[in-house]
């Protein structure tokens, strides 16, 4: 009987947790990286692992694939088209919209023949099975708005609807708000885009900036009425294609809730290191599946014990370290080595807290070393650099303690300072910041 009971229970429990769920309506994984896109066999990975987590749409849209976008107009190769056919099929088994985009923008001469390059590229992946599509004019210098607009409404009309199939996506060349107002109005480019386009058509955009660390409602409100319509959100992170020195492991972070409410869709651009991406793509899915209920240290806690057992003690002190993303124009992802940070702020303060630093150099650099040996080739390869970078900032800081040490001991305040920029500097290349960053 009590195990009746038991049993019962839990799934009046697991029930429950459905029910709170309130998820936004499209969740996916967007190949949209620059670099070296995926091998077939990771996007095959991929949608497996999206249909595993609660994801329901991919999109191909690999920047540095040359059909999809400098030879957009050319068709694919058969044997490219084989692959394609079969990421399309694993996508129907797996119940995943596979999503196929095109990006012409950078030579689009608007005519009645590119129409029908474009419509002919489409139509040949539509014969494999796909039954949806994107044209993105992202990163380009022409801001001919109403030009793409009525590109876009055209494949629309002579393609998409005649055939049956599901609205457009895009991401239009103003596609974060602080690029689509200036001093409070919105900007002719994405004026005339917003009125010319289709009312149908799916718009993609990325927050407030290109990679940014928050999403506030009032951001998503703004586009959304711009566009006269719930948009959706590419969101970057953890992409690292212009930080390639440093891997994005934290979760998904800085998103409202509230936010998320007014969004139709959203979309995750991961790194070309497609076996660590997998870290912050599980806390993507538990965000966008039930944003109310997510907790991000929670999530990310239980991404690495699911993907790495028996060493995801030392990957969560790796990982730790190894979270934000940051340059002169991107910022993103939680404070890296949070309880490390707090420790050297201690020491430098004035308090003693030697011991309890060196333990923590210890434990990281003993993990270090132990991932070189443990971790399966495939994802050693894609971090083996940044572990042995880490291992390096770990020797570097233990220089810290000793120097701060022998200074409260023998020297001057000045001196002391000198400690405490030592430290600092440090921190900024731990955190991707600093000027020796790259490895």
């Amino acid at each position: 009987m009590s195990k009746k009971i038991f049993a019962v229970a839990a799934s009046l429990m697991l029930a429950a947790s459905f029910v709170s769920a309130n998820p936004i309506p499209i969740r996916g994984i967007v190949e949209g990286f620059y670099g070296a896109p995926w091998t077939h066999q990771q996007r095959l990975d991929c949608i497996n692992f999206a249909a595993a987590h609660h994801f329901n749409a991919y999109i191909y849209a690999p920047k540095d694939d040359p059909y999809h976008r400098a030879k957009w107009r050319e068709p694919y190769p058969d044997d490219q088209l084989q692959s394609i056919k079969e990421l399309v099929d694993a996508s129907a088994r797996n119940g995943i919209e596979f999503i196929f985009a095109v990006s012409p923008g950078l030579d689009l001469k608007y005519t009645d023949d590119d129409v029908r390059a474009m419509i002919n590229k489409l139509d040949a992946v539509k014969a494999l099975g796909c039954q949806r599509f994107a044209i993105f004019f992202d990163d380009i210098d022409d801001h001919n708005a109403t030009a793409q607009a009525d590109f876009i409404n055209r494949i629309e009309k002579n393609f998409v609807e005649s055939n049956g199939l599901k609205p457009l996506i895009t991401v239009p060349t103003e596609y974060y708000l602080d690029n689509m107002i200036d001093n409070g109005a919105t900007k002719k480019y994405t004026a005339d885009f917003a009125a010319t386009l289709d009312k149908n058509i799916l718009v993609l955009f990325t927050g407030s900036g290109v990679v940014v660390p928050a999403l506030e409602p009032s951001t998503v409100d703004a586009v959304n009425k711009i566009y006269g319509r719930q948009v959706g959100l590419w969101w970057n992170y953890p992409v690292n294609d212009y930080l390639q020195s440093k891997l994005a492991l934290g979760p998904i972070d800085g998103i409202s809730i509230d936010a998320s409410k007014n969004l139709s869709a959203i979309f995750f651009n991961p790194m070309s290191a497609w076996e660590l991406s997998k870290i912050s793509l599980t806390t993507a899915s538990d965000f966008s599946f039930d944003p109310k209920n997510y907790d991000p240290q929670t999530s990310w806690e239980r991404a690495l014990d699911e993907q790495f057992g028996a060493l995801s003690t030392e990957m969560k002190l790796f990982a730790a370290h190894s979270q934000h993303m940051q340059n002169d124009w991107a910022n993103c992802g939680r404070v890296d080595a949070q309880k490390l940070r707090a420790e050297f702020d201690m020491l430098l303060d004035g308090e003693d807290r030697a011991d309890v630093i060196n333990k923590i150099l210890v434990e990281t650099t003993d993990a270090v070393n132990r991932l070189k040996i443990d971790l399966p080739s495939k994802v050693l390869n894609e971090c083996h650099e940044q572990l042995d970078q880490l291992e390096r900032l770990m020797e570097a800081d233990q220089i810290v303690v000793l120097e701060h040490g022998r200074i409260t001991e023998r020297g001057t305040p000045e001196e002391l300072k000198t400690a405490g920029g030592m430290y600092q500097k440090i921190y900024e290349i731990q955190s991707g910041t600093g000027e020796e960053a790259a490895v």
